[in-house]
């Protein structure tokens, strides 16, 4: 537990199965940085409780559930905390691509790999914090002002990289792995020309990757290192 930082992370358990709810109950007790608010059987346990108290920073939450699947309770929160989602179907980590998951835990959860979940938590923590960094980049004589959070991926292009937003793209003199080198750690290169950030990814279909409109290779080189920080590394 050397790497888990002192700070103090509120969970609630969402597993409708008494052997799961009581190894996560243990392992929870056993880590410093977290408290247990609550142990919820079903999705509406979970749900009033959630609507009641606004203290939690993270679900751990099952996906096969009886009368609701986690994955659909988790889709319907208007403001859900982050979520480490518990299975023993590895098949379902594909579908949390869209809600963003901070980790999947396959049953039966080891407290070495629920430890490193933990530590993701922490990890996606310090980003949130840091969202509003920013770097200035020139394209020209302009100046821009571009918050990492906004960017969607960055392609090598010549002797420039192509910075992509949203809302438009510069080209700003610079080599690839320099640039690379200064970006936030939810970024990730999947390519010899291309680093995505981790937050605006979509889907992952074969060797592709797709960012919104956008679709990014995934070089054999980079495919390991890429499945691994999507956690699909079981």
């Amino acid at each position: 537990m050397s790497n888990i930082k002192d700070k103090n992370i509120h969970c609630l358990i969402i597993d409708d199965e008494l052997s799961s709810q009581r190894v996560l109950q243990h392992f929870i007790k056993d880590t410093k940085v977290l408290t247990l608010k609550e142990t919820c059987s079903n999705t509406s346990e979970a749900f009033k409780y959630l609507q009641l108290h606004g203290d939690i920073d993270v679900l751990f939450l099952d996906i096969n559930m009886p009368q609701q699947s986690g994955l659909d309770f988790y889709r319907e929160l208007q403001h859900p905390p982050a979520v480490i989602f518990t299975t023993a179907y590895p098949q379902y980590a594909l579908d949390g691509f869209e809600v963003n998951a901070i980790d999947y835990l396959l049953k039966p959860i080891a407290y070495d790999r629920f430890l490193k979940a933990v530590n993701k938590v922490l990890i996606s923590k310090t980003e949130i914090e840091s969202t509003n960094k920013f770097v200035i980049l020139k394209e020209n004589k302009i100046l821009h002002k571009v918050f990492f959070s906004s960017i969607q991926y960055i392609e090598a292009y010549g002797d420039y990289v192509k910075v992509v937003l949203e809302e438009k793209t510069i080209v700003t003199h610079s080599t690839f792995s320099k640039f690379i080198e200064n970006l936030p750690p939810y970024f990730i290169r999947t390519h010899k020309s291309f680093s995505i950030n981790l937050n605006r990814l979509n889907h992952l279909s074969g060797n592709q990757i797709l960012l919104d409109n956008h679709t990014i290779p995934i070089g054999q080189t980079y495919k390991a290192s890429v499945l691994k920080a999507l956690n699909l590394n079981f």
